[in-house]
């Protein structure tokens, strides 16, 4: 992997992660692009934990919130046990080789995201969304998560749209979306890792590798701190304008090779 390489696909993760386009899809898709085989597992693995580190900067007193309140820490846990369980079963099927051998399937899940945000996006204009989270919200947006597992599904789109069918307040909604994300990220890396552990990392480019990690932590700050704001508004028209592109692009990337 080239420095360059490793620079877009840390831009890509630390972007993709906390917008609401999927980074799955969108590596897959670029190492599709890029003809990237060697150690992608590895390097998905160090860019998630690049990822981590500014949603733990923003979130941090979020976070010492949900160790004090009793009550906010089970709603989390309700929160991330159905994409835990999503993800262990996928990882018996490799669901990223799966999708990277058949990438016209990334098509239909860029459009399937596009579709939920703007069905979330005018919902949110229609109903007033006073709820504070709870179980039953934690719940929805459990679920919600659980279904971003797929390549392709946006995490945070899913787990929005989860919290707007709950009404869930917009600023509680975007907070507790991103703090979903800290057991997501480390469960990926964690199984992914083992994944490295027992297939072997190979020869890892180090230099490439830091790059591409503290691109992630610098585009993952960016993209939390404009998400906190867009979530206000809930203005996600925009995105899916560009999942209906990238799905486009995908297709002719099927179909032609780079």
């Amino acid at each position: 992997m080239t420095v360059l390489q490793a620079i877009v696909l840390g831009a890509v993760q630390g972007f993709a992660e906390f917008l609401p386009i999927s980074s799955s899809g969108h590596l897959i898709l670029l190492q599709n692009v890029f003809g990237i085989e060697n150690n992608v597992l590895f390097y998905s693995v160090m860019l998630h934990i690049g990822t981590l580190i500014p949603v733990i900067i923003v979130l941090f007193k979020d976070i010492i919130q949900i160790i004090k309140v009793q009550s906010k820490f089970w709603c989390l846990v309700v929160a991330t046990i159905p994409a835990g369980i999503v993800g262990v079963v996928l990882g018996f099927f490799d669901i990223d080789a799966i999708f990277a051998n058949n990438i016209w399937l990334l098509a239909i899940t860029f459009l399937f995201t596009a579709g939920m945000l703007l069905f979330s996006e005018k919902r949110a204009k229609k109903v007033v969304l006073n709820r504070e989270i709870n179980f039953t919200s934690a719940t929805f947006m459990g679920l919600g998560q659980a279904i971003g597992v797929l390549p392709g599904i946006s995490r945070s789109g899913a787990t929005l749209s989860g919290g707007t069918l709950a009404r869930v307040k917009k600023d509680q909604n975007a907070s507790f979306t991103f703090l979903m994300s800290i057991p997501i990220i480390l469960f990926a890396a964690l199984i992914e890792g083992y994944k490295c552990y027992k297939n072997g990392a190979g020869n890892i480019a180090t230099v490439p590798l830091l790059i591409g990690m503290l691109t992630a932590m610098i585009t993952g700050y960016i993209a939390i701190k404009f998400m906190l704001k867009v979530i206000r508004k809930a203005n996600y028209k925009w995105f899916s304008l560009y999942l209906v592109g990238v799905a486009l692009f995908t297709m002719v990337s099927y179909f032609v090779k780079f």
